[in-house]
């Protein structure tokens, strides 16, 4: 089937191309793109950064109605509504295979699922090493105030636990129920990392024995001494371990009573405004957050 998709090659600019998509195999469905979020890792790569990916790789933040369904799936019924993170969402029509998608209620906004299940993954990838810790003497610092540490907040809160919680940036302040800090203050035994900061590294901060969670790409020079020294522990949450399914049901169920909505933004049609999806990602104008393109 030949159908439209967006496509980068790190010139700069999205382009709309032809894709040419293959049946859906055995253990795979065809989807009907509905929405599809604009990625800031969409915008790296468009501006150069890294890759580019191949076009079927294209769009990973997916939406979309079930048209097909190959002979080895059984959990899903052509007309269901899904979250994928399979590519390439920016396509009309894309194939996802199993365990890259999740069954949700509506075509709506907040049901993109995928980077909701980043934010989840923070701290399902280190659910293990998180319970061991007393919860009656845990101090956690969360250093950045976006999207994903919103959603590892609430996961956090969502799992019962009653760590006394540091919030430290300076951004979507209204967003939060807790008031944002400036600076970390004193040692702590859970640090998510999702800033470009390098307190870890740089500042006395860390416990003995402290778990750290790097959520996010960064640049630092170390020589790891003090992390070695107290013992620490470092984990790297990544949507490639094989138990990221896992995050994308509990994303589910996680949107349906947190107040995620204010996150998605800006609505562009897909025919109309796709090129004004990708300038905006760049320039964020005021008052943007997530974007994302609708076939709607």
């Amino acid at each position: 089937m030949i159908v439209r998709c967006l496509q980068t090659t790190g010139d700069g600019v999205f382009k709309e191309v032809e894709y040419d998509k293959p049946e859906p195999a055995d253990n795979e469905i065809e989807v009907r793109a509905i929405m599809t979020g604009v990625c800031r890792s969409d915008i790296d790569m468009m501006e150069g950064n890294f890759g580019p990916l191949p076009l079927h790789m294209q769009g990973h933040e997916g939406l979309g109605q079930v048209t097909k369904i190959g002979n080895k799936i059984s959990n899903i019924s052509i007309g269901d509504y899904v979250a994928t993170r399979g590519e390439p969402a920016y396509a009309d029509y894309y194939n996802v295979r199993v365990n890259e998608f999740v069954k949700v209620p509506e075509a709506h906004p907040r049901y993109i699922i995928e980077p909701v299940a980043c934010g989840v993954n923070i701290v399902e990838q280190a659910a293990n090493l998180i319970a061991k810790k007393d919860p009656l003497d845990t101090r956690v610092l969360i250093l950045g105030s976006g999207f994903l540490a919103y959603i590892a907040y609430y996961t956090l809160r969502s799992k019962g636990y009653l760590f006394p919680i540091d919030i430290v940036g300076s951004h979507n302040k209204e967003m939060w129920d807790c008031t944002l800090k400036s600076e970390p203050t004193g040692q702590y035994d859970i640090i998510i990392d999702l800033s470009n900061r390098t307190d870890v590294f740089d500042k006395d901060i860390l416990n003995n024995e402290a778990l750290i969670i790097f959520g996010t790409q960064k640049t630092v020079t170390t020589d790891f001494s003090n992390i070695l020294w107290k013992a620490c522990t470092m984990v790297f949450p990544s949507p490639r371990t094989k138990y990221f399914h896992g995050s994308m049901v509990k994303a589910v169920d996680l949107v349906s009573y947190i107040p995620i909505d204010k996150f998605w933004t800006q609505a562009y049609n897909r025919n109309t405004q796709w090129e004004q999806a990708f300038a905006d990602g760049v320039n964020r104008p005021s008052g943007y957050s997530r974007g994302y393109i609708t076939w709607l």
